[in-house]
């Protein structure tokens, strides 16, 4: 079967279907594939560096998925055809493939994680790095067309693999920077004795950070939960968007008495918390909590999210920590580099995060990445305890809406970017007309409308999904059945587009 290489393209990642088992996903991540990806991502490097080959070094990486060790072998195997040097690192965190060009024990030429993030057991995929940070879009572009043309050299001197505990060494960095942080005055080397702190990997490739940060910083991970490696996924998804696995580590932290939870995603460069007293501290809180640590840190500086953020956050950061907040595009990337954008344009960013739990720092090579996330929280958790205090007093004056749905609206025509415009541009004009409904200004994508009435008082935004023929439509009210009225009213609006299913409503 020809392969369709246009469509593993994930934006900035490589994904497709990787295993049989889903009715109507057939497979188009072969380990021929994979091995053709490591060959063109070889060729790629060599463009960029202007070394040989021969000169590369490459490390690669995988999460606990079942098609990962064949995949991973071909991709290596794919390399060292062209001489390149590979280290394996076996199961490891995709912010740790990053570090792995930047720390002095490799500085590797590149890296490569094998994930899908939080997309089912039968998905998989390709993350890049070199020590300029992820790759773009384009770059993704070139590495598939390079693979697709098939042209690679004869080498006669094959590359070797060399087995390296690089997460031993990744999660060492971590362990210097709460005990160098949080300084403890009679406890240097283990600043969190007497914490309690429950780590939920969702049995992807976190489990590390219990046993390899938490342990030798003398905090009690006992009652963590789902830290071995499991491609089956069987006890929740790992990803700490999802309700059922937000639910299982917040009974975990009750049951358990915890001083604080840990939720990562499958490939650890999205995270999540939990309070003692079992509230969740994900989407709009979490990045109010990292933004009050950063803006003590960078007073005025500007805090950069993507567009689903709430009224109350913005509120939050403008005006009781004194920042500004820059409500951006969806999307991990576009947050990122917006913050890499107007730091070079003069106006101090040093937090980039998206309410999925993608969260980015200037201080950390604006890697999102999910452990040094958390382990900002920590350090603070630290600080706040000699002072009798919790991590939940950073943000008491928090507004939330009373009410949050998204519905997502999937658009029945093949060219969905067109129609999804048209849409769009047609609510404009409606919403311009309505007496109680106020566009809100500096909007990157899609329509934000402020409404007004006492009856709905609350926000949507509709925009196009950025891969996927789907129109989200997210509301928020701060009065009980707002959201309700809101999409009521937006549904007799969007009944007439036919293309659109909107059984949803």
């Amino acid at each position: 079967m020809e392969t369709n290489w246009k469509k593993l393209q994930n934006g900035s990642d490589i994904r497709g279907v990787a295993l049989e088992g889903i009715v109507g996903e057939t497979v188009n991540l072969t380990p021929e594939i994979a091995k053709k990806i490591g060959k063109a991502f070889v060729i790629w490097l060599i463009t960029k560096t202007g070394k040989m080959t021969s000169e590369l070094t490459i490390g690669v990486g995988r999460d606990s998925r079942l098609s990962g060790p064949v995949l991973m072998e071909s991709v290596m195997l794919g390399m060292t055809e062209l001489g390149t040097q590979v280290f394996d690192f076996e199961i490891a965190s995709t912010p740790a493939m990053f570090m792995s060009t930047v720390t002095p024990e490799l500085s590797c030429d590149g890296a490569i994680m094998l994930t899908a993030s939080h997309l089912p057991f039968n998905r998989n995929g390709l993350k890049f790095f070199t020590n300029q940070g992820g790759l773009d879009k384009q770059d993704i572009t070139e590495i598939l067309n390079l693979a697709e043309a098939n042209n690679f050299p004869e080498i006669s001197d094959l590359g070797s693999i060399q087995t390296f505990d690089f997460m031993s060494v990744y999660s060492e960095i971590l362990v210097s920077k709460v005990r160098q942080s949080v300084n403890h005055p009679t406890n240097f080397e283990q600043p969190l004795q007497g914490l309690k702190i429950i780590v939920d990997a969702g049995n992807g490739a976190g489990g590390f950070y219990a046993t390899k940060v938490l342990q030798p910083l003398g905090a009690d991970i006992s009652g963590s939960q789902f830290l071995d490696p499991d491609g089956t996924f069987p006890n929740h998804i790992p990803n700490p968007e999802n309700a059922e696995a937000m639910a299982s580590i917040c009974d975990a932290v009750i049951s358990n008495k915890a001083d604080f939870g840990i939720i990562f995603d499958t490939d650890v460069d999205r995270s999540a918390g939990v309070d003692h007293l079992g509230n969740e501290l994900n989407r709009n809180r979490l990045i109010a909590l990292i933004s009050a640590i950063v803006l003590r840190e960078h007073p005025g500086s500007t805090i950069v999210t993507d567009s689903i953020t709430s009224d109350g956050l913005t509120t939050f950061i403008n005006e009781d920590l004194q920042g500004k907040h820059h409500r951006f595009k969806r999307g991990y990337k576009n947050v990122i580099n917006e913050a890499i954008r107007l730091n070079q344009l003069g106006e101090e960013s040093w937090l980039a995060i998206e309410t999925s739990g993608h969260g980015a720092m200037r201080e950390n090579y604006f890697l999102d990445d999910g452990a040094y996330l958390i382990t900002k929280l920590l350090i603070e958790l630290a600080k706040l305890r000699q002072e009798g205090k919790f991590l939940g007093d950073l943000i008491s004056s928090l507004k939330e809406p009373a009410e949050s749905q998204e519905f997502r609206l999937k658009i029945g025509v093949e060219d969905f970017k067109d129609y999804g415009i048209q849409v769009i541009e047609k609510l404009t004009e409606f919403a311009e007309s309505q007496s109680d409904w106020q566009i809100v200004p500096n909007n990157y994508e899609g329509i934000r409308v402020s409404c007004q009435s006492e009856a709905e008082n609350g926000w949507f935004l509709l925009r196009l999904s950025l891969h996927d023929p789907v129109i989200p439509l997210n509301i928020e009210s701060n009065i009980t059945g707002g959201v309700d009225k809101i999409a009521k009213r937006l549904l007799e609006f969007l009944t007439p587009f036919e293309s659109l299913d909107l059984s949803v409503f």
